[in-house]
């Protein structure tokens, strides 16, 4: 009877922590919205306040906060996946790899450097080399569809950069994990030749059998539909992760075999479900983050952030030119891919977990703190700039001659 009690009692706090957790959330959300900033921010806050070093630490809840961190970066990925099938994929990446290798230098270096300079060793360049590079896709998809841009001729552009990133993370992942742990060189090159191998066997199967995957998950009934869905894509998830491939990209690559109505369907009953995870993702990472640590490199991350949203808007605004895209489109696409968020607090994430620096973790959490709330801002700001300037193109910004305004 003592046991059950104690149990009791566990559960209780459990309950009391979680729905705390998520009443705070749900208000944080509705702030958001008011303000119309992206809540990633507000959700980071409240995991610093309920952290190590905040204001009402949690006692039992952070474990299973932890799983739901976890199912939160799977979902965003597998919701990410679904807005493509693997033959708009493929001809996207030709398309625009020059703008994608562009993309990748531009904006993982001032990381590294950052990292060098500051003494963080190779390690740490790579990790913070992530940790810049990467545009949030579900922060960046938010900021289209909020202001009407999924229309504009530079969406696809953004969203082919968006593509290019998130292979590039396939590949980025098996190799940081592998010098997080130390891996000699042998190991390391067998970890990024196998997860090579599982991307590319995961592709084919995209590719060619899209359409047998399609009828095993379909079903008239929504509830079995979601069952079956969230079901391959954990599993998937897990293969993925035991083969050294982040579980992340294997639920993506879920995502991009599935197509048509049947992405349409299932993208609509996963977008609670997976804000929800999502949400407490963020939270998790602000838990693990001792805000006292943050003030000291709160300069050194708004340094950072303004580097990158200068190498985000030259992106952005060399992949749309490619593109025959104008000068107000290019604004659009730069502006577009400014907000950090899921992929940067996993690499920091990882890094931290390793013990690569103290300082890592504050740093990055400031960086995306900063990206993350700037973004969307930064779009909501410019909108009416690039409005003036599609329709009146003064003579100083008028595009190149063969290119179209907009």
């Amino acid at each position: 009877m003592p046991a059950f009690i104690a149990s009791s009692d566990s559960v209780a706090i459990l309950f009391l922590e979680l729905g705390g957790v998520i009443l705070a959330l749900g208000v944080l959300g509705a702030i958001a919205l008011r303000a119309g900033i992206s809540p990633i921010p507000l959700y980071l806050v409240a995991g610093l306040a309920f952290g190590t070093g905040g204001i009402l630490p949690l006692a039992t809840s952070e474990e299973f906060i932890h799983v739901g961190a976890e199912l939160g970066v799977i979902l965003l990925l597998l919701t990410l996946g679904l807005e493509y099938n693997a033959d708009e994929l493929v001809t996207s990446l030709k398309s625009n790899a020059r703008g994608g290798l562009v993309d990748l230098v531009l904006n993982a270096a001032p990381g590294a450097i950052a990292a060098l300079l500051l003494g963080w060793g190779p390690v740490g360049a790579v990790a913070m080399a992530g940790v810049t590079y990467a545009t949030s896709s579900g922060i960046t998809a938010k900021v289209l569809s909020d202001l009407g841009w999924i229309g504009n001729r530079e969406t696809p552009v953004v969203l082919s950069l968006l593509v290019f990133e998130d292979l590039t993370m396939a590949l980025y992942l098996p190799i940081l994990t592998a010098l997080l742990a130390g891996a000699g060189l042998l190991t390391g090159s067998i970890t990024v030749a196998i997860a090579l191998g599982t991307v590319t066997v995961v592709l084919v199967i995209a590719l060619r059998f899209g359409n047998l995957i399609e009828k095993f998950v379909a079903s008239p009934n929504s509830e079995v539909l979601l069952l079956k869905v969230i079901g391959l894509a954990l599993l998937v998830a897990g293969i993925a992760q035991e083969l050294q491939v982040s579980a992340a990209v294997g639920a993506f690559l879920v995502g991009i075999a599935l197509s048509g109505e049947l992405a349409h369907e299932t993208r609509t009953l996963l977008m609670p479900i997976r804000d929800l995870f999502a949400a407490v993702f963020f939270v998790f990472f602000g838990l693990q983050t001792d805000p006292a640590k943050i003030l000291p490199v709160a300069g050194l991350a708004l340094l950072l952030a303004l580097v990158s949203m200068i190498t985000k808007l030259l992106t952005g605004a060399y992949a749309a030119r490619r593109a025959g895209i104008g000068r107000a489109g290019r604004v659009r696409a730069g502006i577009a891919l400014i907000p950090r968020g899921e992929f940067n607090i996993v690499i920091a994430g990882l890094a931290v977990g390793a013990g690569v620096h103290p300082d890592l973790g504050p740093l990055a959490a400031g960086y995306v703190l900063i990206l993350a709330a700037f973004g969307p801002l930064a779009a909501r700001a410019i909108q009416p700039l690039v409005t003036a300037i599609a329709n009146r193109t003064p003579p100083l910004l008028a595009p190149e001659s063969g290119e179209k305004a907009l």
